[in-house]
């Protein structure tokens, strides 16, 4: 006899009054159990179970059909600096940050390429579509990875380091960058020597936390101060240098620390989801341990090494969740998350991002590119990255979570750890496709993309599984 948890798992979208105890096993004492992520109830409430983390989220009926973003109300004229000038990631502004460790930019012919380890009098020599460089207000930094670990300078880095600081305008800048962020944490600089300053500059160059800063902060020819520029609207073809770029210094960052099991790769996108400017920027933050949200995933991927297929993409499919895909990478509305969520996973066989041919980065850039488009650079939202962390002796598959920030942790969260999430999995579909023929209409997503009922949506594509090569 079928037991509950096989029964609500063949359901086409859901099943109506399956019991709280069926939610919950599988989701920690059996680890080779089928999770039931999906249960609608008699009133059109539908529950949610995250198979990888255990979260509970309900999406009541009739709550669904606001607007994800409210324009703003009184938008101003850009004045004459505006596009290079509006805050500290902007083009005018680049000694506002620490030196700048590489950056993206293209030739008259087209042709992309990396540029690294550049003085201050050669900033100006190209134009960076792209520019890596330390974050000011380290997450994890250098000073804990030396008093913890006996961290010691990378040899090509340090080499920078005293390049950069042995040129006048270098030593300047690194001078003012280290006031400043002495002055930012309240302490007067003013008796310190110059070589008590650089010190403590050891960071702006072999930290392991660096920003990925986009070229502009307005859409080219904006004239109004809503103009943002967002992933969304840069092209296809610069979207996917912004993710190459984020690859190279990702690879990068593990190479450079050998302490490092696993670096945290995120994009918080306008203030409502965190982000310290409405400037198009990325994160990547080196740190010493897996959280014990990733210690819960690989205890479950020891008992099932297929379960990112079963309980992922392919619980997707048979519940007709899955929004886009390509040859290489799949799309499909998120189910159990306190935010909505669209997931985007990588169907490579590598396990590391970096590692990934050149086809199957362009198709996963691809889809997180038309999720940005489709959303629209006026909803706040995270798009976090996961990858299996350096040491782990298993594989898993390279996915990104673009999470929507459009509703406010309350009180019921707090008191109960059930998040009402107003969009179901299903109004998320529904309106990402629409958005996603429209897109690939106007020209503007990849032609590439299948959407909806042109995807296979074949079973087990994911192929960092071995035993499914």
């Amino acid at each position: 006899m079928a037991s509950a948890i096989d029964a609500v798992w063949c359901v086409g979208s859901g099943a109506v009054g399956a019991s709280r105890s069926d939610k919950v096993v599988g989701m920690s004492d059996h680890l080779h159990a089928r999770p039931t992520p999906l249960v609608t109830m008699a009133d059109g409430t539908i529950k949610q179970i995250n198979p990888f983390s255990g979260t509970e989220v309900w999406t009541v009926p009739g709550r669904g059909n606001r607007p994800l973003s409210v324009p703003a109300a009184n938008p101003q004229p850009l004045g004459p600096d505006a596009h290079t000038a509006t805050c500290a990631f902007c083009s005018a502004n680049k000694l506002s940050t620490p030196p700048e460790k590489s950056r993206m930019v293209q030739d008259a012919r087209g042709m992309w390429s990396i540029q690294r380890g550049l003085l201050p009098s050669e900033l100006d020599n190209s134009v960076a579509e792209f520019r890596r460089v330390p974050n000011l207000f380290e997450i994890v930094s250098y000073d804990y990875w030396q008093a913890n670990y006996g961290f010691e300078m990378h040899p090509d880095v340090a080499a920078f380091m005293e390049k950069y600081l042995s040129d006048p305008q270098g030593r300047e800048h690194v001078l003012t960058i280290v006031r400043t962020k002495l002055a930012a944490a309240g302490k007067d600089s003013s008796e310190l020597s110059d070589k008590e300053l650089l010190d403590q500059a050891g960071g702006f160059f072999a930290g392991g936390h660096d920003v990925i800063i986009g070229r502009r902060h307005y859409v080219d020819g904006a004239e109004y101060d809503n103009q943002l520029a967002s992933s969304g609207t840069l092209t296809p073809d610069e979207h996917e240098q912004f993710i190459r770029f984020t690859l190279d210094s990702l690879e990068d960052l593990y190479a450079k620390n050998r302490y490092v099991p696993y670096v945290a790769v995120f994009q918080n996108w306008l203030k409502p989801a965190g982000a310290s400017f409405d400037h198009l920027h990325k994160q990547l933050v080196s740190i010493d341990e897996r959280s014990v949200q990733a210690d819960f995933e690989i205890e479950r991927l020891r008992a099932n090494p297929n379960m990112f297929n079963e309980w992922a993409v392919d619980y997707a499919g048979y519940h007709n969740l899955i929004i886009a895909e390509n040859d290489h990478a799949v799309c499909f509305a998120g189910f159990g998350h306190r935010y909505p969520t669209l997931e985007v996973y990588s169907k490579s066989a590598a396990a590391e991002p970096w590692l990934h041919t050149s086809e199957e980065i362009r198709a996963m850039s691809d889809l997180i590119h038309a999720c940005h488009a489709a959303a629209g650079p006026d909803v706040p939202c995270n798009e976090e990255w996961h990858h299996k962390p350096i040491d782990l002796d298993i594989p898993m598959p390279w996915r990104v979570m673009i999470k929507w920030r459009v509703s406010t942790l309350a009180g019921f969260e707090g008191g109960t750890k059930i998040y009402l999430n107003t969009l179901s999995p299903f109004d998320i579909r529904d309106r990402m496709v629409s958005q996603f023929y429209a897109l690939r209409d106007e020209g503007a997503i990849s032609p590439n993309i299948r959407i909806a009922t042109e995807c296979r949506v074949d079973r087990n594509s994911l192929k960092y599984n071995p035993v499914l090569r």
